[in-house]
Parts: C-alpha cells; sequence; structure tokens
C-alpha cells in the first residue's frame, strides 16, 4: 500500500541508473549541530518580540500561562513526529513520513500542504525585518523582506556545517537580548507570582478587566506558534548521524530549550511590567528602554532582525531539502527531478535552494494577510495529517522497526486529530477556500500524472539511516 522504497540489502528489488540518480545526502550533523539550526527556525527572540506582544494584548497577566499550556500541547506534536521522524528519517520530512505510513496519496496531500508553507512562511516573516533594522536604517517592508531572502539564499547555497555556525552566532545574540530583557523586568519587579495565574489586562485608561477560559482558549492558535519549529529536525533527520537516536533528542532539546528561551523573558515582563496598562499595550522595546536606556532598546531592536535573518536561512535549508527529496522521489517530469537532485561541491541542492529562495523573494511584494492565512490552514491540516500518521506508526512491519517511540499511544495522536480538526473549523473561510483549491489541483495532478505512472513516479526513499 505505501510503495516506499528503501536501499536495498541484497539484490536490488528496483533498477535505478546510478549516473542518473540523485546523491543521497550526507550524514554531517550531530544533536548540537541539528539543535542549532532547529533552534533557530523557532526563533524564540522573532517569537518573544513580534507575537508575545499580540498575546499580551489579549491577555495581560495571563499570556505565561496561555504560552505554558500551548508548550505541553506541543509536547504531544514533538513526540509523534519524534516517532515518525526516527522510524522514517527522510529529507522529504512530513510527507515521507505520512506517505510511507498512509499511503502516497496521503503523502501526496501533506506533501501539497508543506510545499503551501514551503514558499510562504519565509516572506511573511522576513518582511517583519525592517520594523526592527528602523533605529539605523528605513527600509519599506517588502525591500526589506526580499534583501532578507536573498542572503538567506547565498546562505543556503553553502555547506550545512557552516550555516550550523553561522546560525549559532545569530542564535547566542537572540539569547543575549531575551536574557537582558530577563534580568531587567525582574530587576523592576511590580508584583508577584500570582498574577501570573489570575489574567488581568487594562486599558489605556488603567481600566481593568479578567481574562476569561474564553480568551485563553482563542489565543491558542497563536501560543502554539510561539513554540512551533522543532518539526525542521525531521527535515534534516536524513543529514543526522544516528537519526535512529538523535532525531527524537533533537525535536525534544529545541522544544525544551524554546519554551525555557521565551516563556523566562515573558514572566519577567508580565512581573516587571510598571503597570497593567503598560503591559496590555506590549511594547516591549519601550519598557527596555525605559528600564535602561535607548541603546540597549537598539540593541534589542538589531537583536530581533538578526533573528528575522536566522529564521530566513534555516527555513530555505529546511525548504530546500523538501524539494530535493520530491525530485528524488520522482514527482515532477523528469527535467524537473534531475534539476532538484542535484548537488553543488558543498552538497547542498542548489536547484531546489533558489526554487525556494528566489520566489520567496518575489512574495515580499504581495500583501501578507492572505497568505498568512492561508499558511495558518495548511500548517493546521498538516500536523493534522501528521496524527493521523502516528496512529499507523506501529502496524505491520513497523511495529518491530527500530524507533523512538512516543509515551501514551494511542491517545496522544487521537487528542490531537480532535483538537486539530476543530481548529481548522475556526480558521478563515477565504484561506480555507484558496487552500482547499490548491489541494483540489494538486489531487488532479495527481490522477491524471502521477498515478497512471506509479511504476516510476513518486516512490517514497527512504535512505539507509547510517546505523549498523
Amino acid at each position: 500500500m505505501t510503495d516506499t522504497l528503501r536501499p536495498p540489502t541484497a539484490a536490488p528489488a528496483v533498477t535505478v541508473s546510478t549516473v542518473d540518480a540523485p546523491r543521497q545526502l550526507k550524514r554531517s550533523l550531530g544533536v548540537v549541530g541539528g539543535t542549532l539550526l532547529t533552534l533557530s527556525c523557532v526563533t524564540p527572540a522573532s517569537s518573544l518580540f513580534v507575537l508575545v506582544p499580540t498575546l499580551f494584548n489579549n491577555l495581560g497577566t495571563a499570556t505565561a500561562l496561555t504560552i505554558g499550556i500551548g508548550a505541553i500541547i506541543c509536547v504531544a506534536v514533538a513526540f509523534c513526529y519524534s516517532e515518525l521522524g526516527t522510524l522514517i528519517p527522510s529529507a522529504g520530512g512530513e510527507y515521507a513520513m505520512v506517505g510511507t505510513l498512509a499511503g502516497r496519496f496521503a503523502g501526496w496531500l501533506v506533501f501539497i500542504q508543506s510545499m503551501i508553507v514551503v514558499m510562504i512562511v519565509p516572506s511573511v516573516i522576513a518582511i517583519g525585518t525592517a520594523a526592527y533594522l528602523a533605529p539605523i536604517v528605513h527600509l519599506s517592508p517588502a525591500v526589506a523582506g526580499a534583501a532578507v531572502m536573498l542572503a538567506a539564499t547565498v546562505a543556503g547555497l553553502l555547506d550545512l556545517r557552516a550555516n550550523a555556525w553561522i546560525t549559532g552566532i545569530f542564535l547566542v545574540l537572540e539569547v543575549i537580548a531575551a536574557g537582558v530583557v530577563s534580568v531587567l523586568g525582574f530587576a523592576h519587579s511590580q508584583r508577584g507570582l500570582g498574577s501570573l495565574i489570575h489574567g488581568v489586562t487594562a486599558d489605556a485608561h488603567g481600566v481593568t478587566s479578567p481574562v476569561g477560559l474564553g480568551a485563553i482558549l482563542a489565543a491558542m492558535g497563536t501560543a502554539l506558534f510561539v513554540t512551533q519549529g522543532f518539526s525542521t529536525a525531521i527535515y534534516l533527520s536524513e543529514e543526522l548521524e544516528n537519526p535512529r537516536r538523535n532525531v527524537a533528542r533533537t525535536v525534544l532539546w529545541t522544544l525544551g530549550l524554546s519554551a525555557v528561551v521565551i516563556m523566562v523573558p515573558v514572566v519577567a515582563i508580565t512581573l516587571g511590567a510598571p503597570d497593567l496598562a503598560t503591559l496590555t499595550g506590549g511594547d516591549i522595546s519601550g519598557m527596555v528602554a525605559g528600564w535602561s536606556d535607548s541603546a540597549l532598546g537598539t540593541f534589542i531592536s538589531l537583536c530581533i532582525a538578526l533573528a528575522i535573518i536566522n529564521a530566513g536561512i534555516v527555513m530555505v535549508i529546511q525548504n530546500s531539502r523538501v524539494l530535493f527529496a520530491s525530485g528524488r522521489d520522482k514527482a515532477w517530469p523528469e527535467p524537473v527531478n534531475k534539476a532538484f537532485g542535484t548537488l553543488n561541491k558543498f552538497n547542498a541542492p542548489w536547484v531546489a535552494t533558489l526554487a525556494v529562495g528566489l520566489p520567496g523573494a518575489a512574495l515580499c511584494f504581495v500583501p501578507g494577510l492572505l497568505l498568512t492565512n492561508i499558511t495558518g490552514v495548511a500548517v493546521a491540516a498538516l500536523y493534522l495529517l501528521v496524527a493521523v500518521a502516528a496512529l499507523l506508526s506501529r502496524r505491520a512491519h513497523h511495529k518491530d522497526a527500530p524507533a523512538w517511540r512516543q509515551p501514551l499511544w494511542p491517545v496522544l495522536p487521537v487528542l490531537l486529530i480532535v483538537a486539530l480538526g476543530y481548529t481548522l473549523t475556526q480558521l478563515d473561510h477565504t484561506a480555507l477556500v484558496w487552500t482547499a483549491g490548491i489541494t483540489a489541483a494538486a489531487t488532479l495532478y495527481w490522477a491524471f500524472y502521477l498515478r497512471p505512472r506509479q511504476a516510476t513516479h513518486w516512490v517514497i526513499t527512504v535512505p539507509e539511516d547510517g546505523e549498523a
């Protein structure tokens, strides 16, 4: 049913030309390098300074509690990714996992959702750079975003080890910025720890309002997005040494570290804000300036800009691996497959990298609201299909395969399916229509091009895992 190829141990079951077949990516990353790249994709500083202020606007002192609940939910998602990523260690990420366990058509649908994310998310994030470069240079969001995407594309053409060090340096600056905010917030504490549980907001006039359970649930989508990004480890699983062990470690370490880097400053800001109106306003840079001076505020802003650039680099690396894997698995006409499978002297899929980065630069000039909403639909659908695959991960020969196994199976995947299914019904209707239209077009492509050629096309390859 799954029609998945694994590298043969005896006589080959399928004859493939060694001349034309794309090369396998080199296993050159350990847990540290993989965690640096994956944590950079989470971009904790970007989440702290871009997404968290919106939560402060709506939740006030209940922001830390909401993010904490979101992080707990993300643990269940991370468990699914960890098990499937160690069972199916492929650069194809979600589509290789789902396609192997639930069938090739399901894998194709997952691939389409991931492609929507691949082509949109880096641009949406890159556009935000301009606001944080303002202390030193004024650029339009579109121009700044396009420049970030082009720089990330160039970086994506380099050796993966070099990129791990580049993103690691940027990540250190992010953590320093978060640490500075934490120290300043705790040093200027105005309220006790009890305020973190009893949610209160205040308007510009200081009139306070309690935060109910409904408001927390309504903000849960944003709270989940704050710590998302740990799934990048799955895309790097083909380049991780000992993936059966290191994929799960990378996923879980990334989630844990990102939660700490984000939660500690959020708690500090909540306790240290001079008043509830200021906290609800969500101007973190303004609070930092009030606690110190404008020079430190400028430093924090530049760190945020670097965090966004860092995220762009990692996303281009991640997303190019998806296209590389799709070419290797014959998803396209042969000339396109060959191009996507071509590696440069740094062992990077350079055509696939350009195919992600250059359109991403162009998308920076498109209004971002609809793109953001479409991405939200695609991500929810993607996670839902991954949870379905997690339910199928212990049947047939996969039951006894060597892999990291999640606790509380199958309860956690079932709960995720219910929660994500409900979430999809609550998302923007226009975005749902656009995503459904793209998916319908992809289904026609499957029916009229891929399915009649299923003996030679869309044959999902799971490389050697490097284990003895």
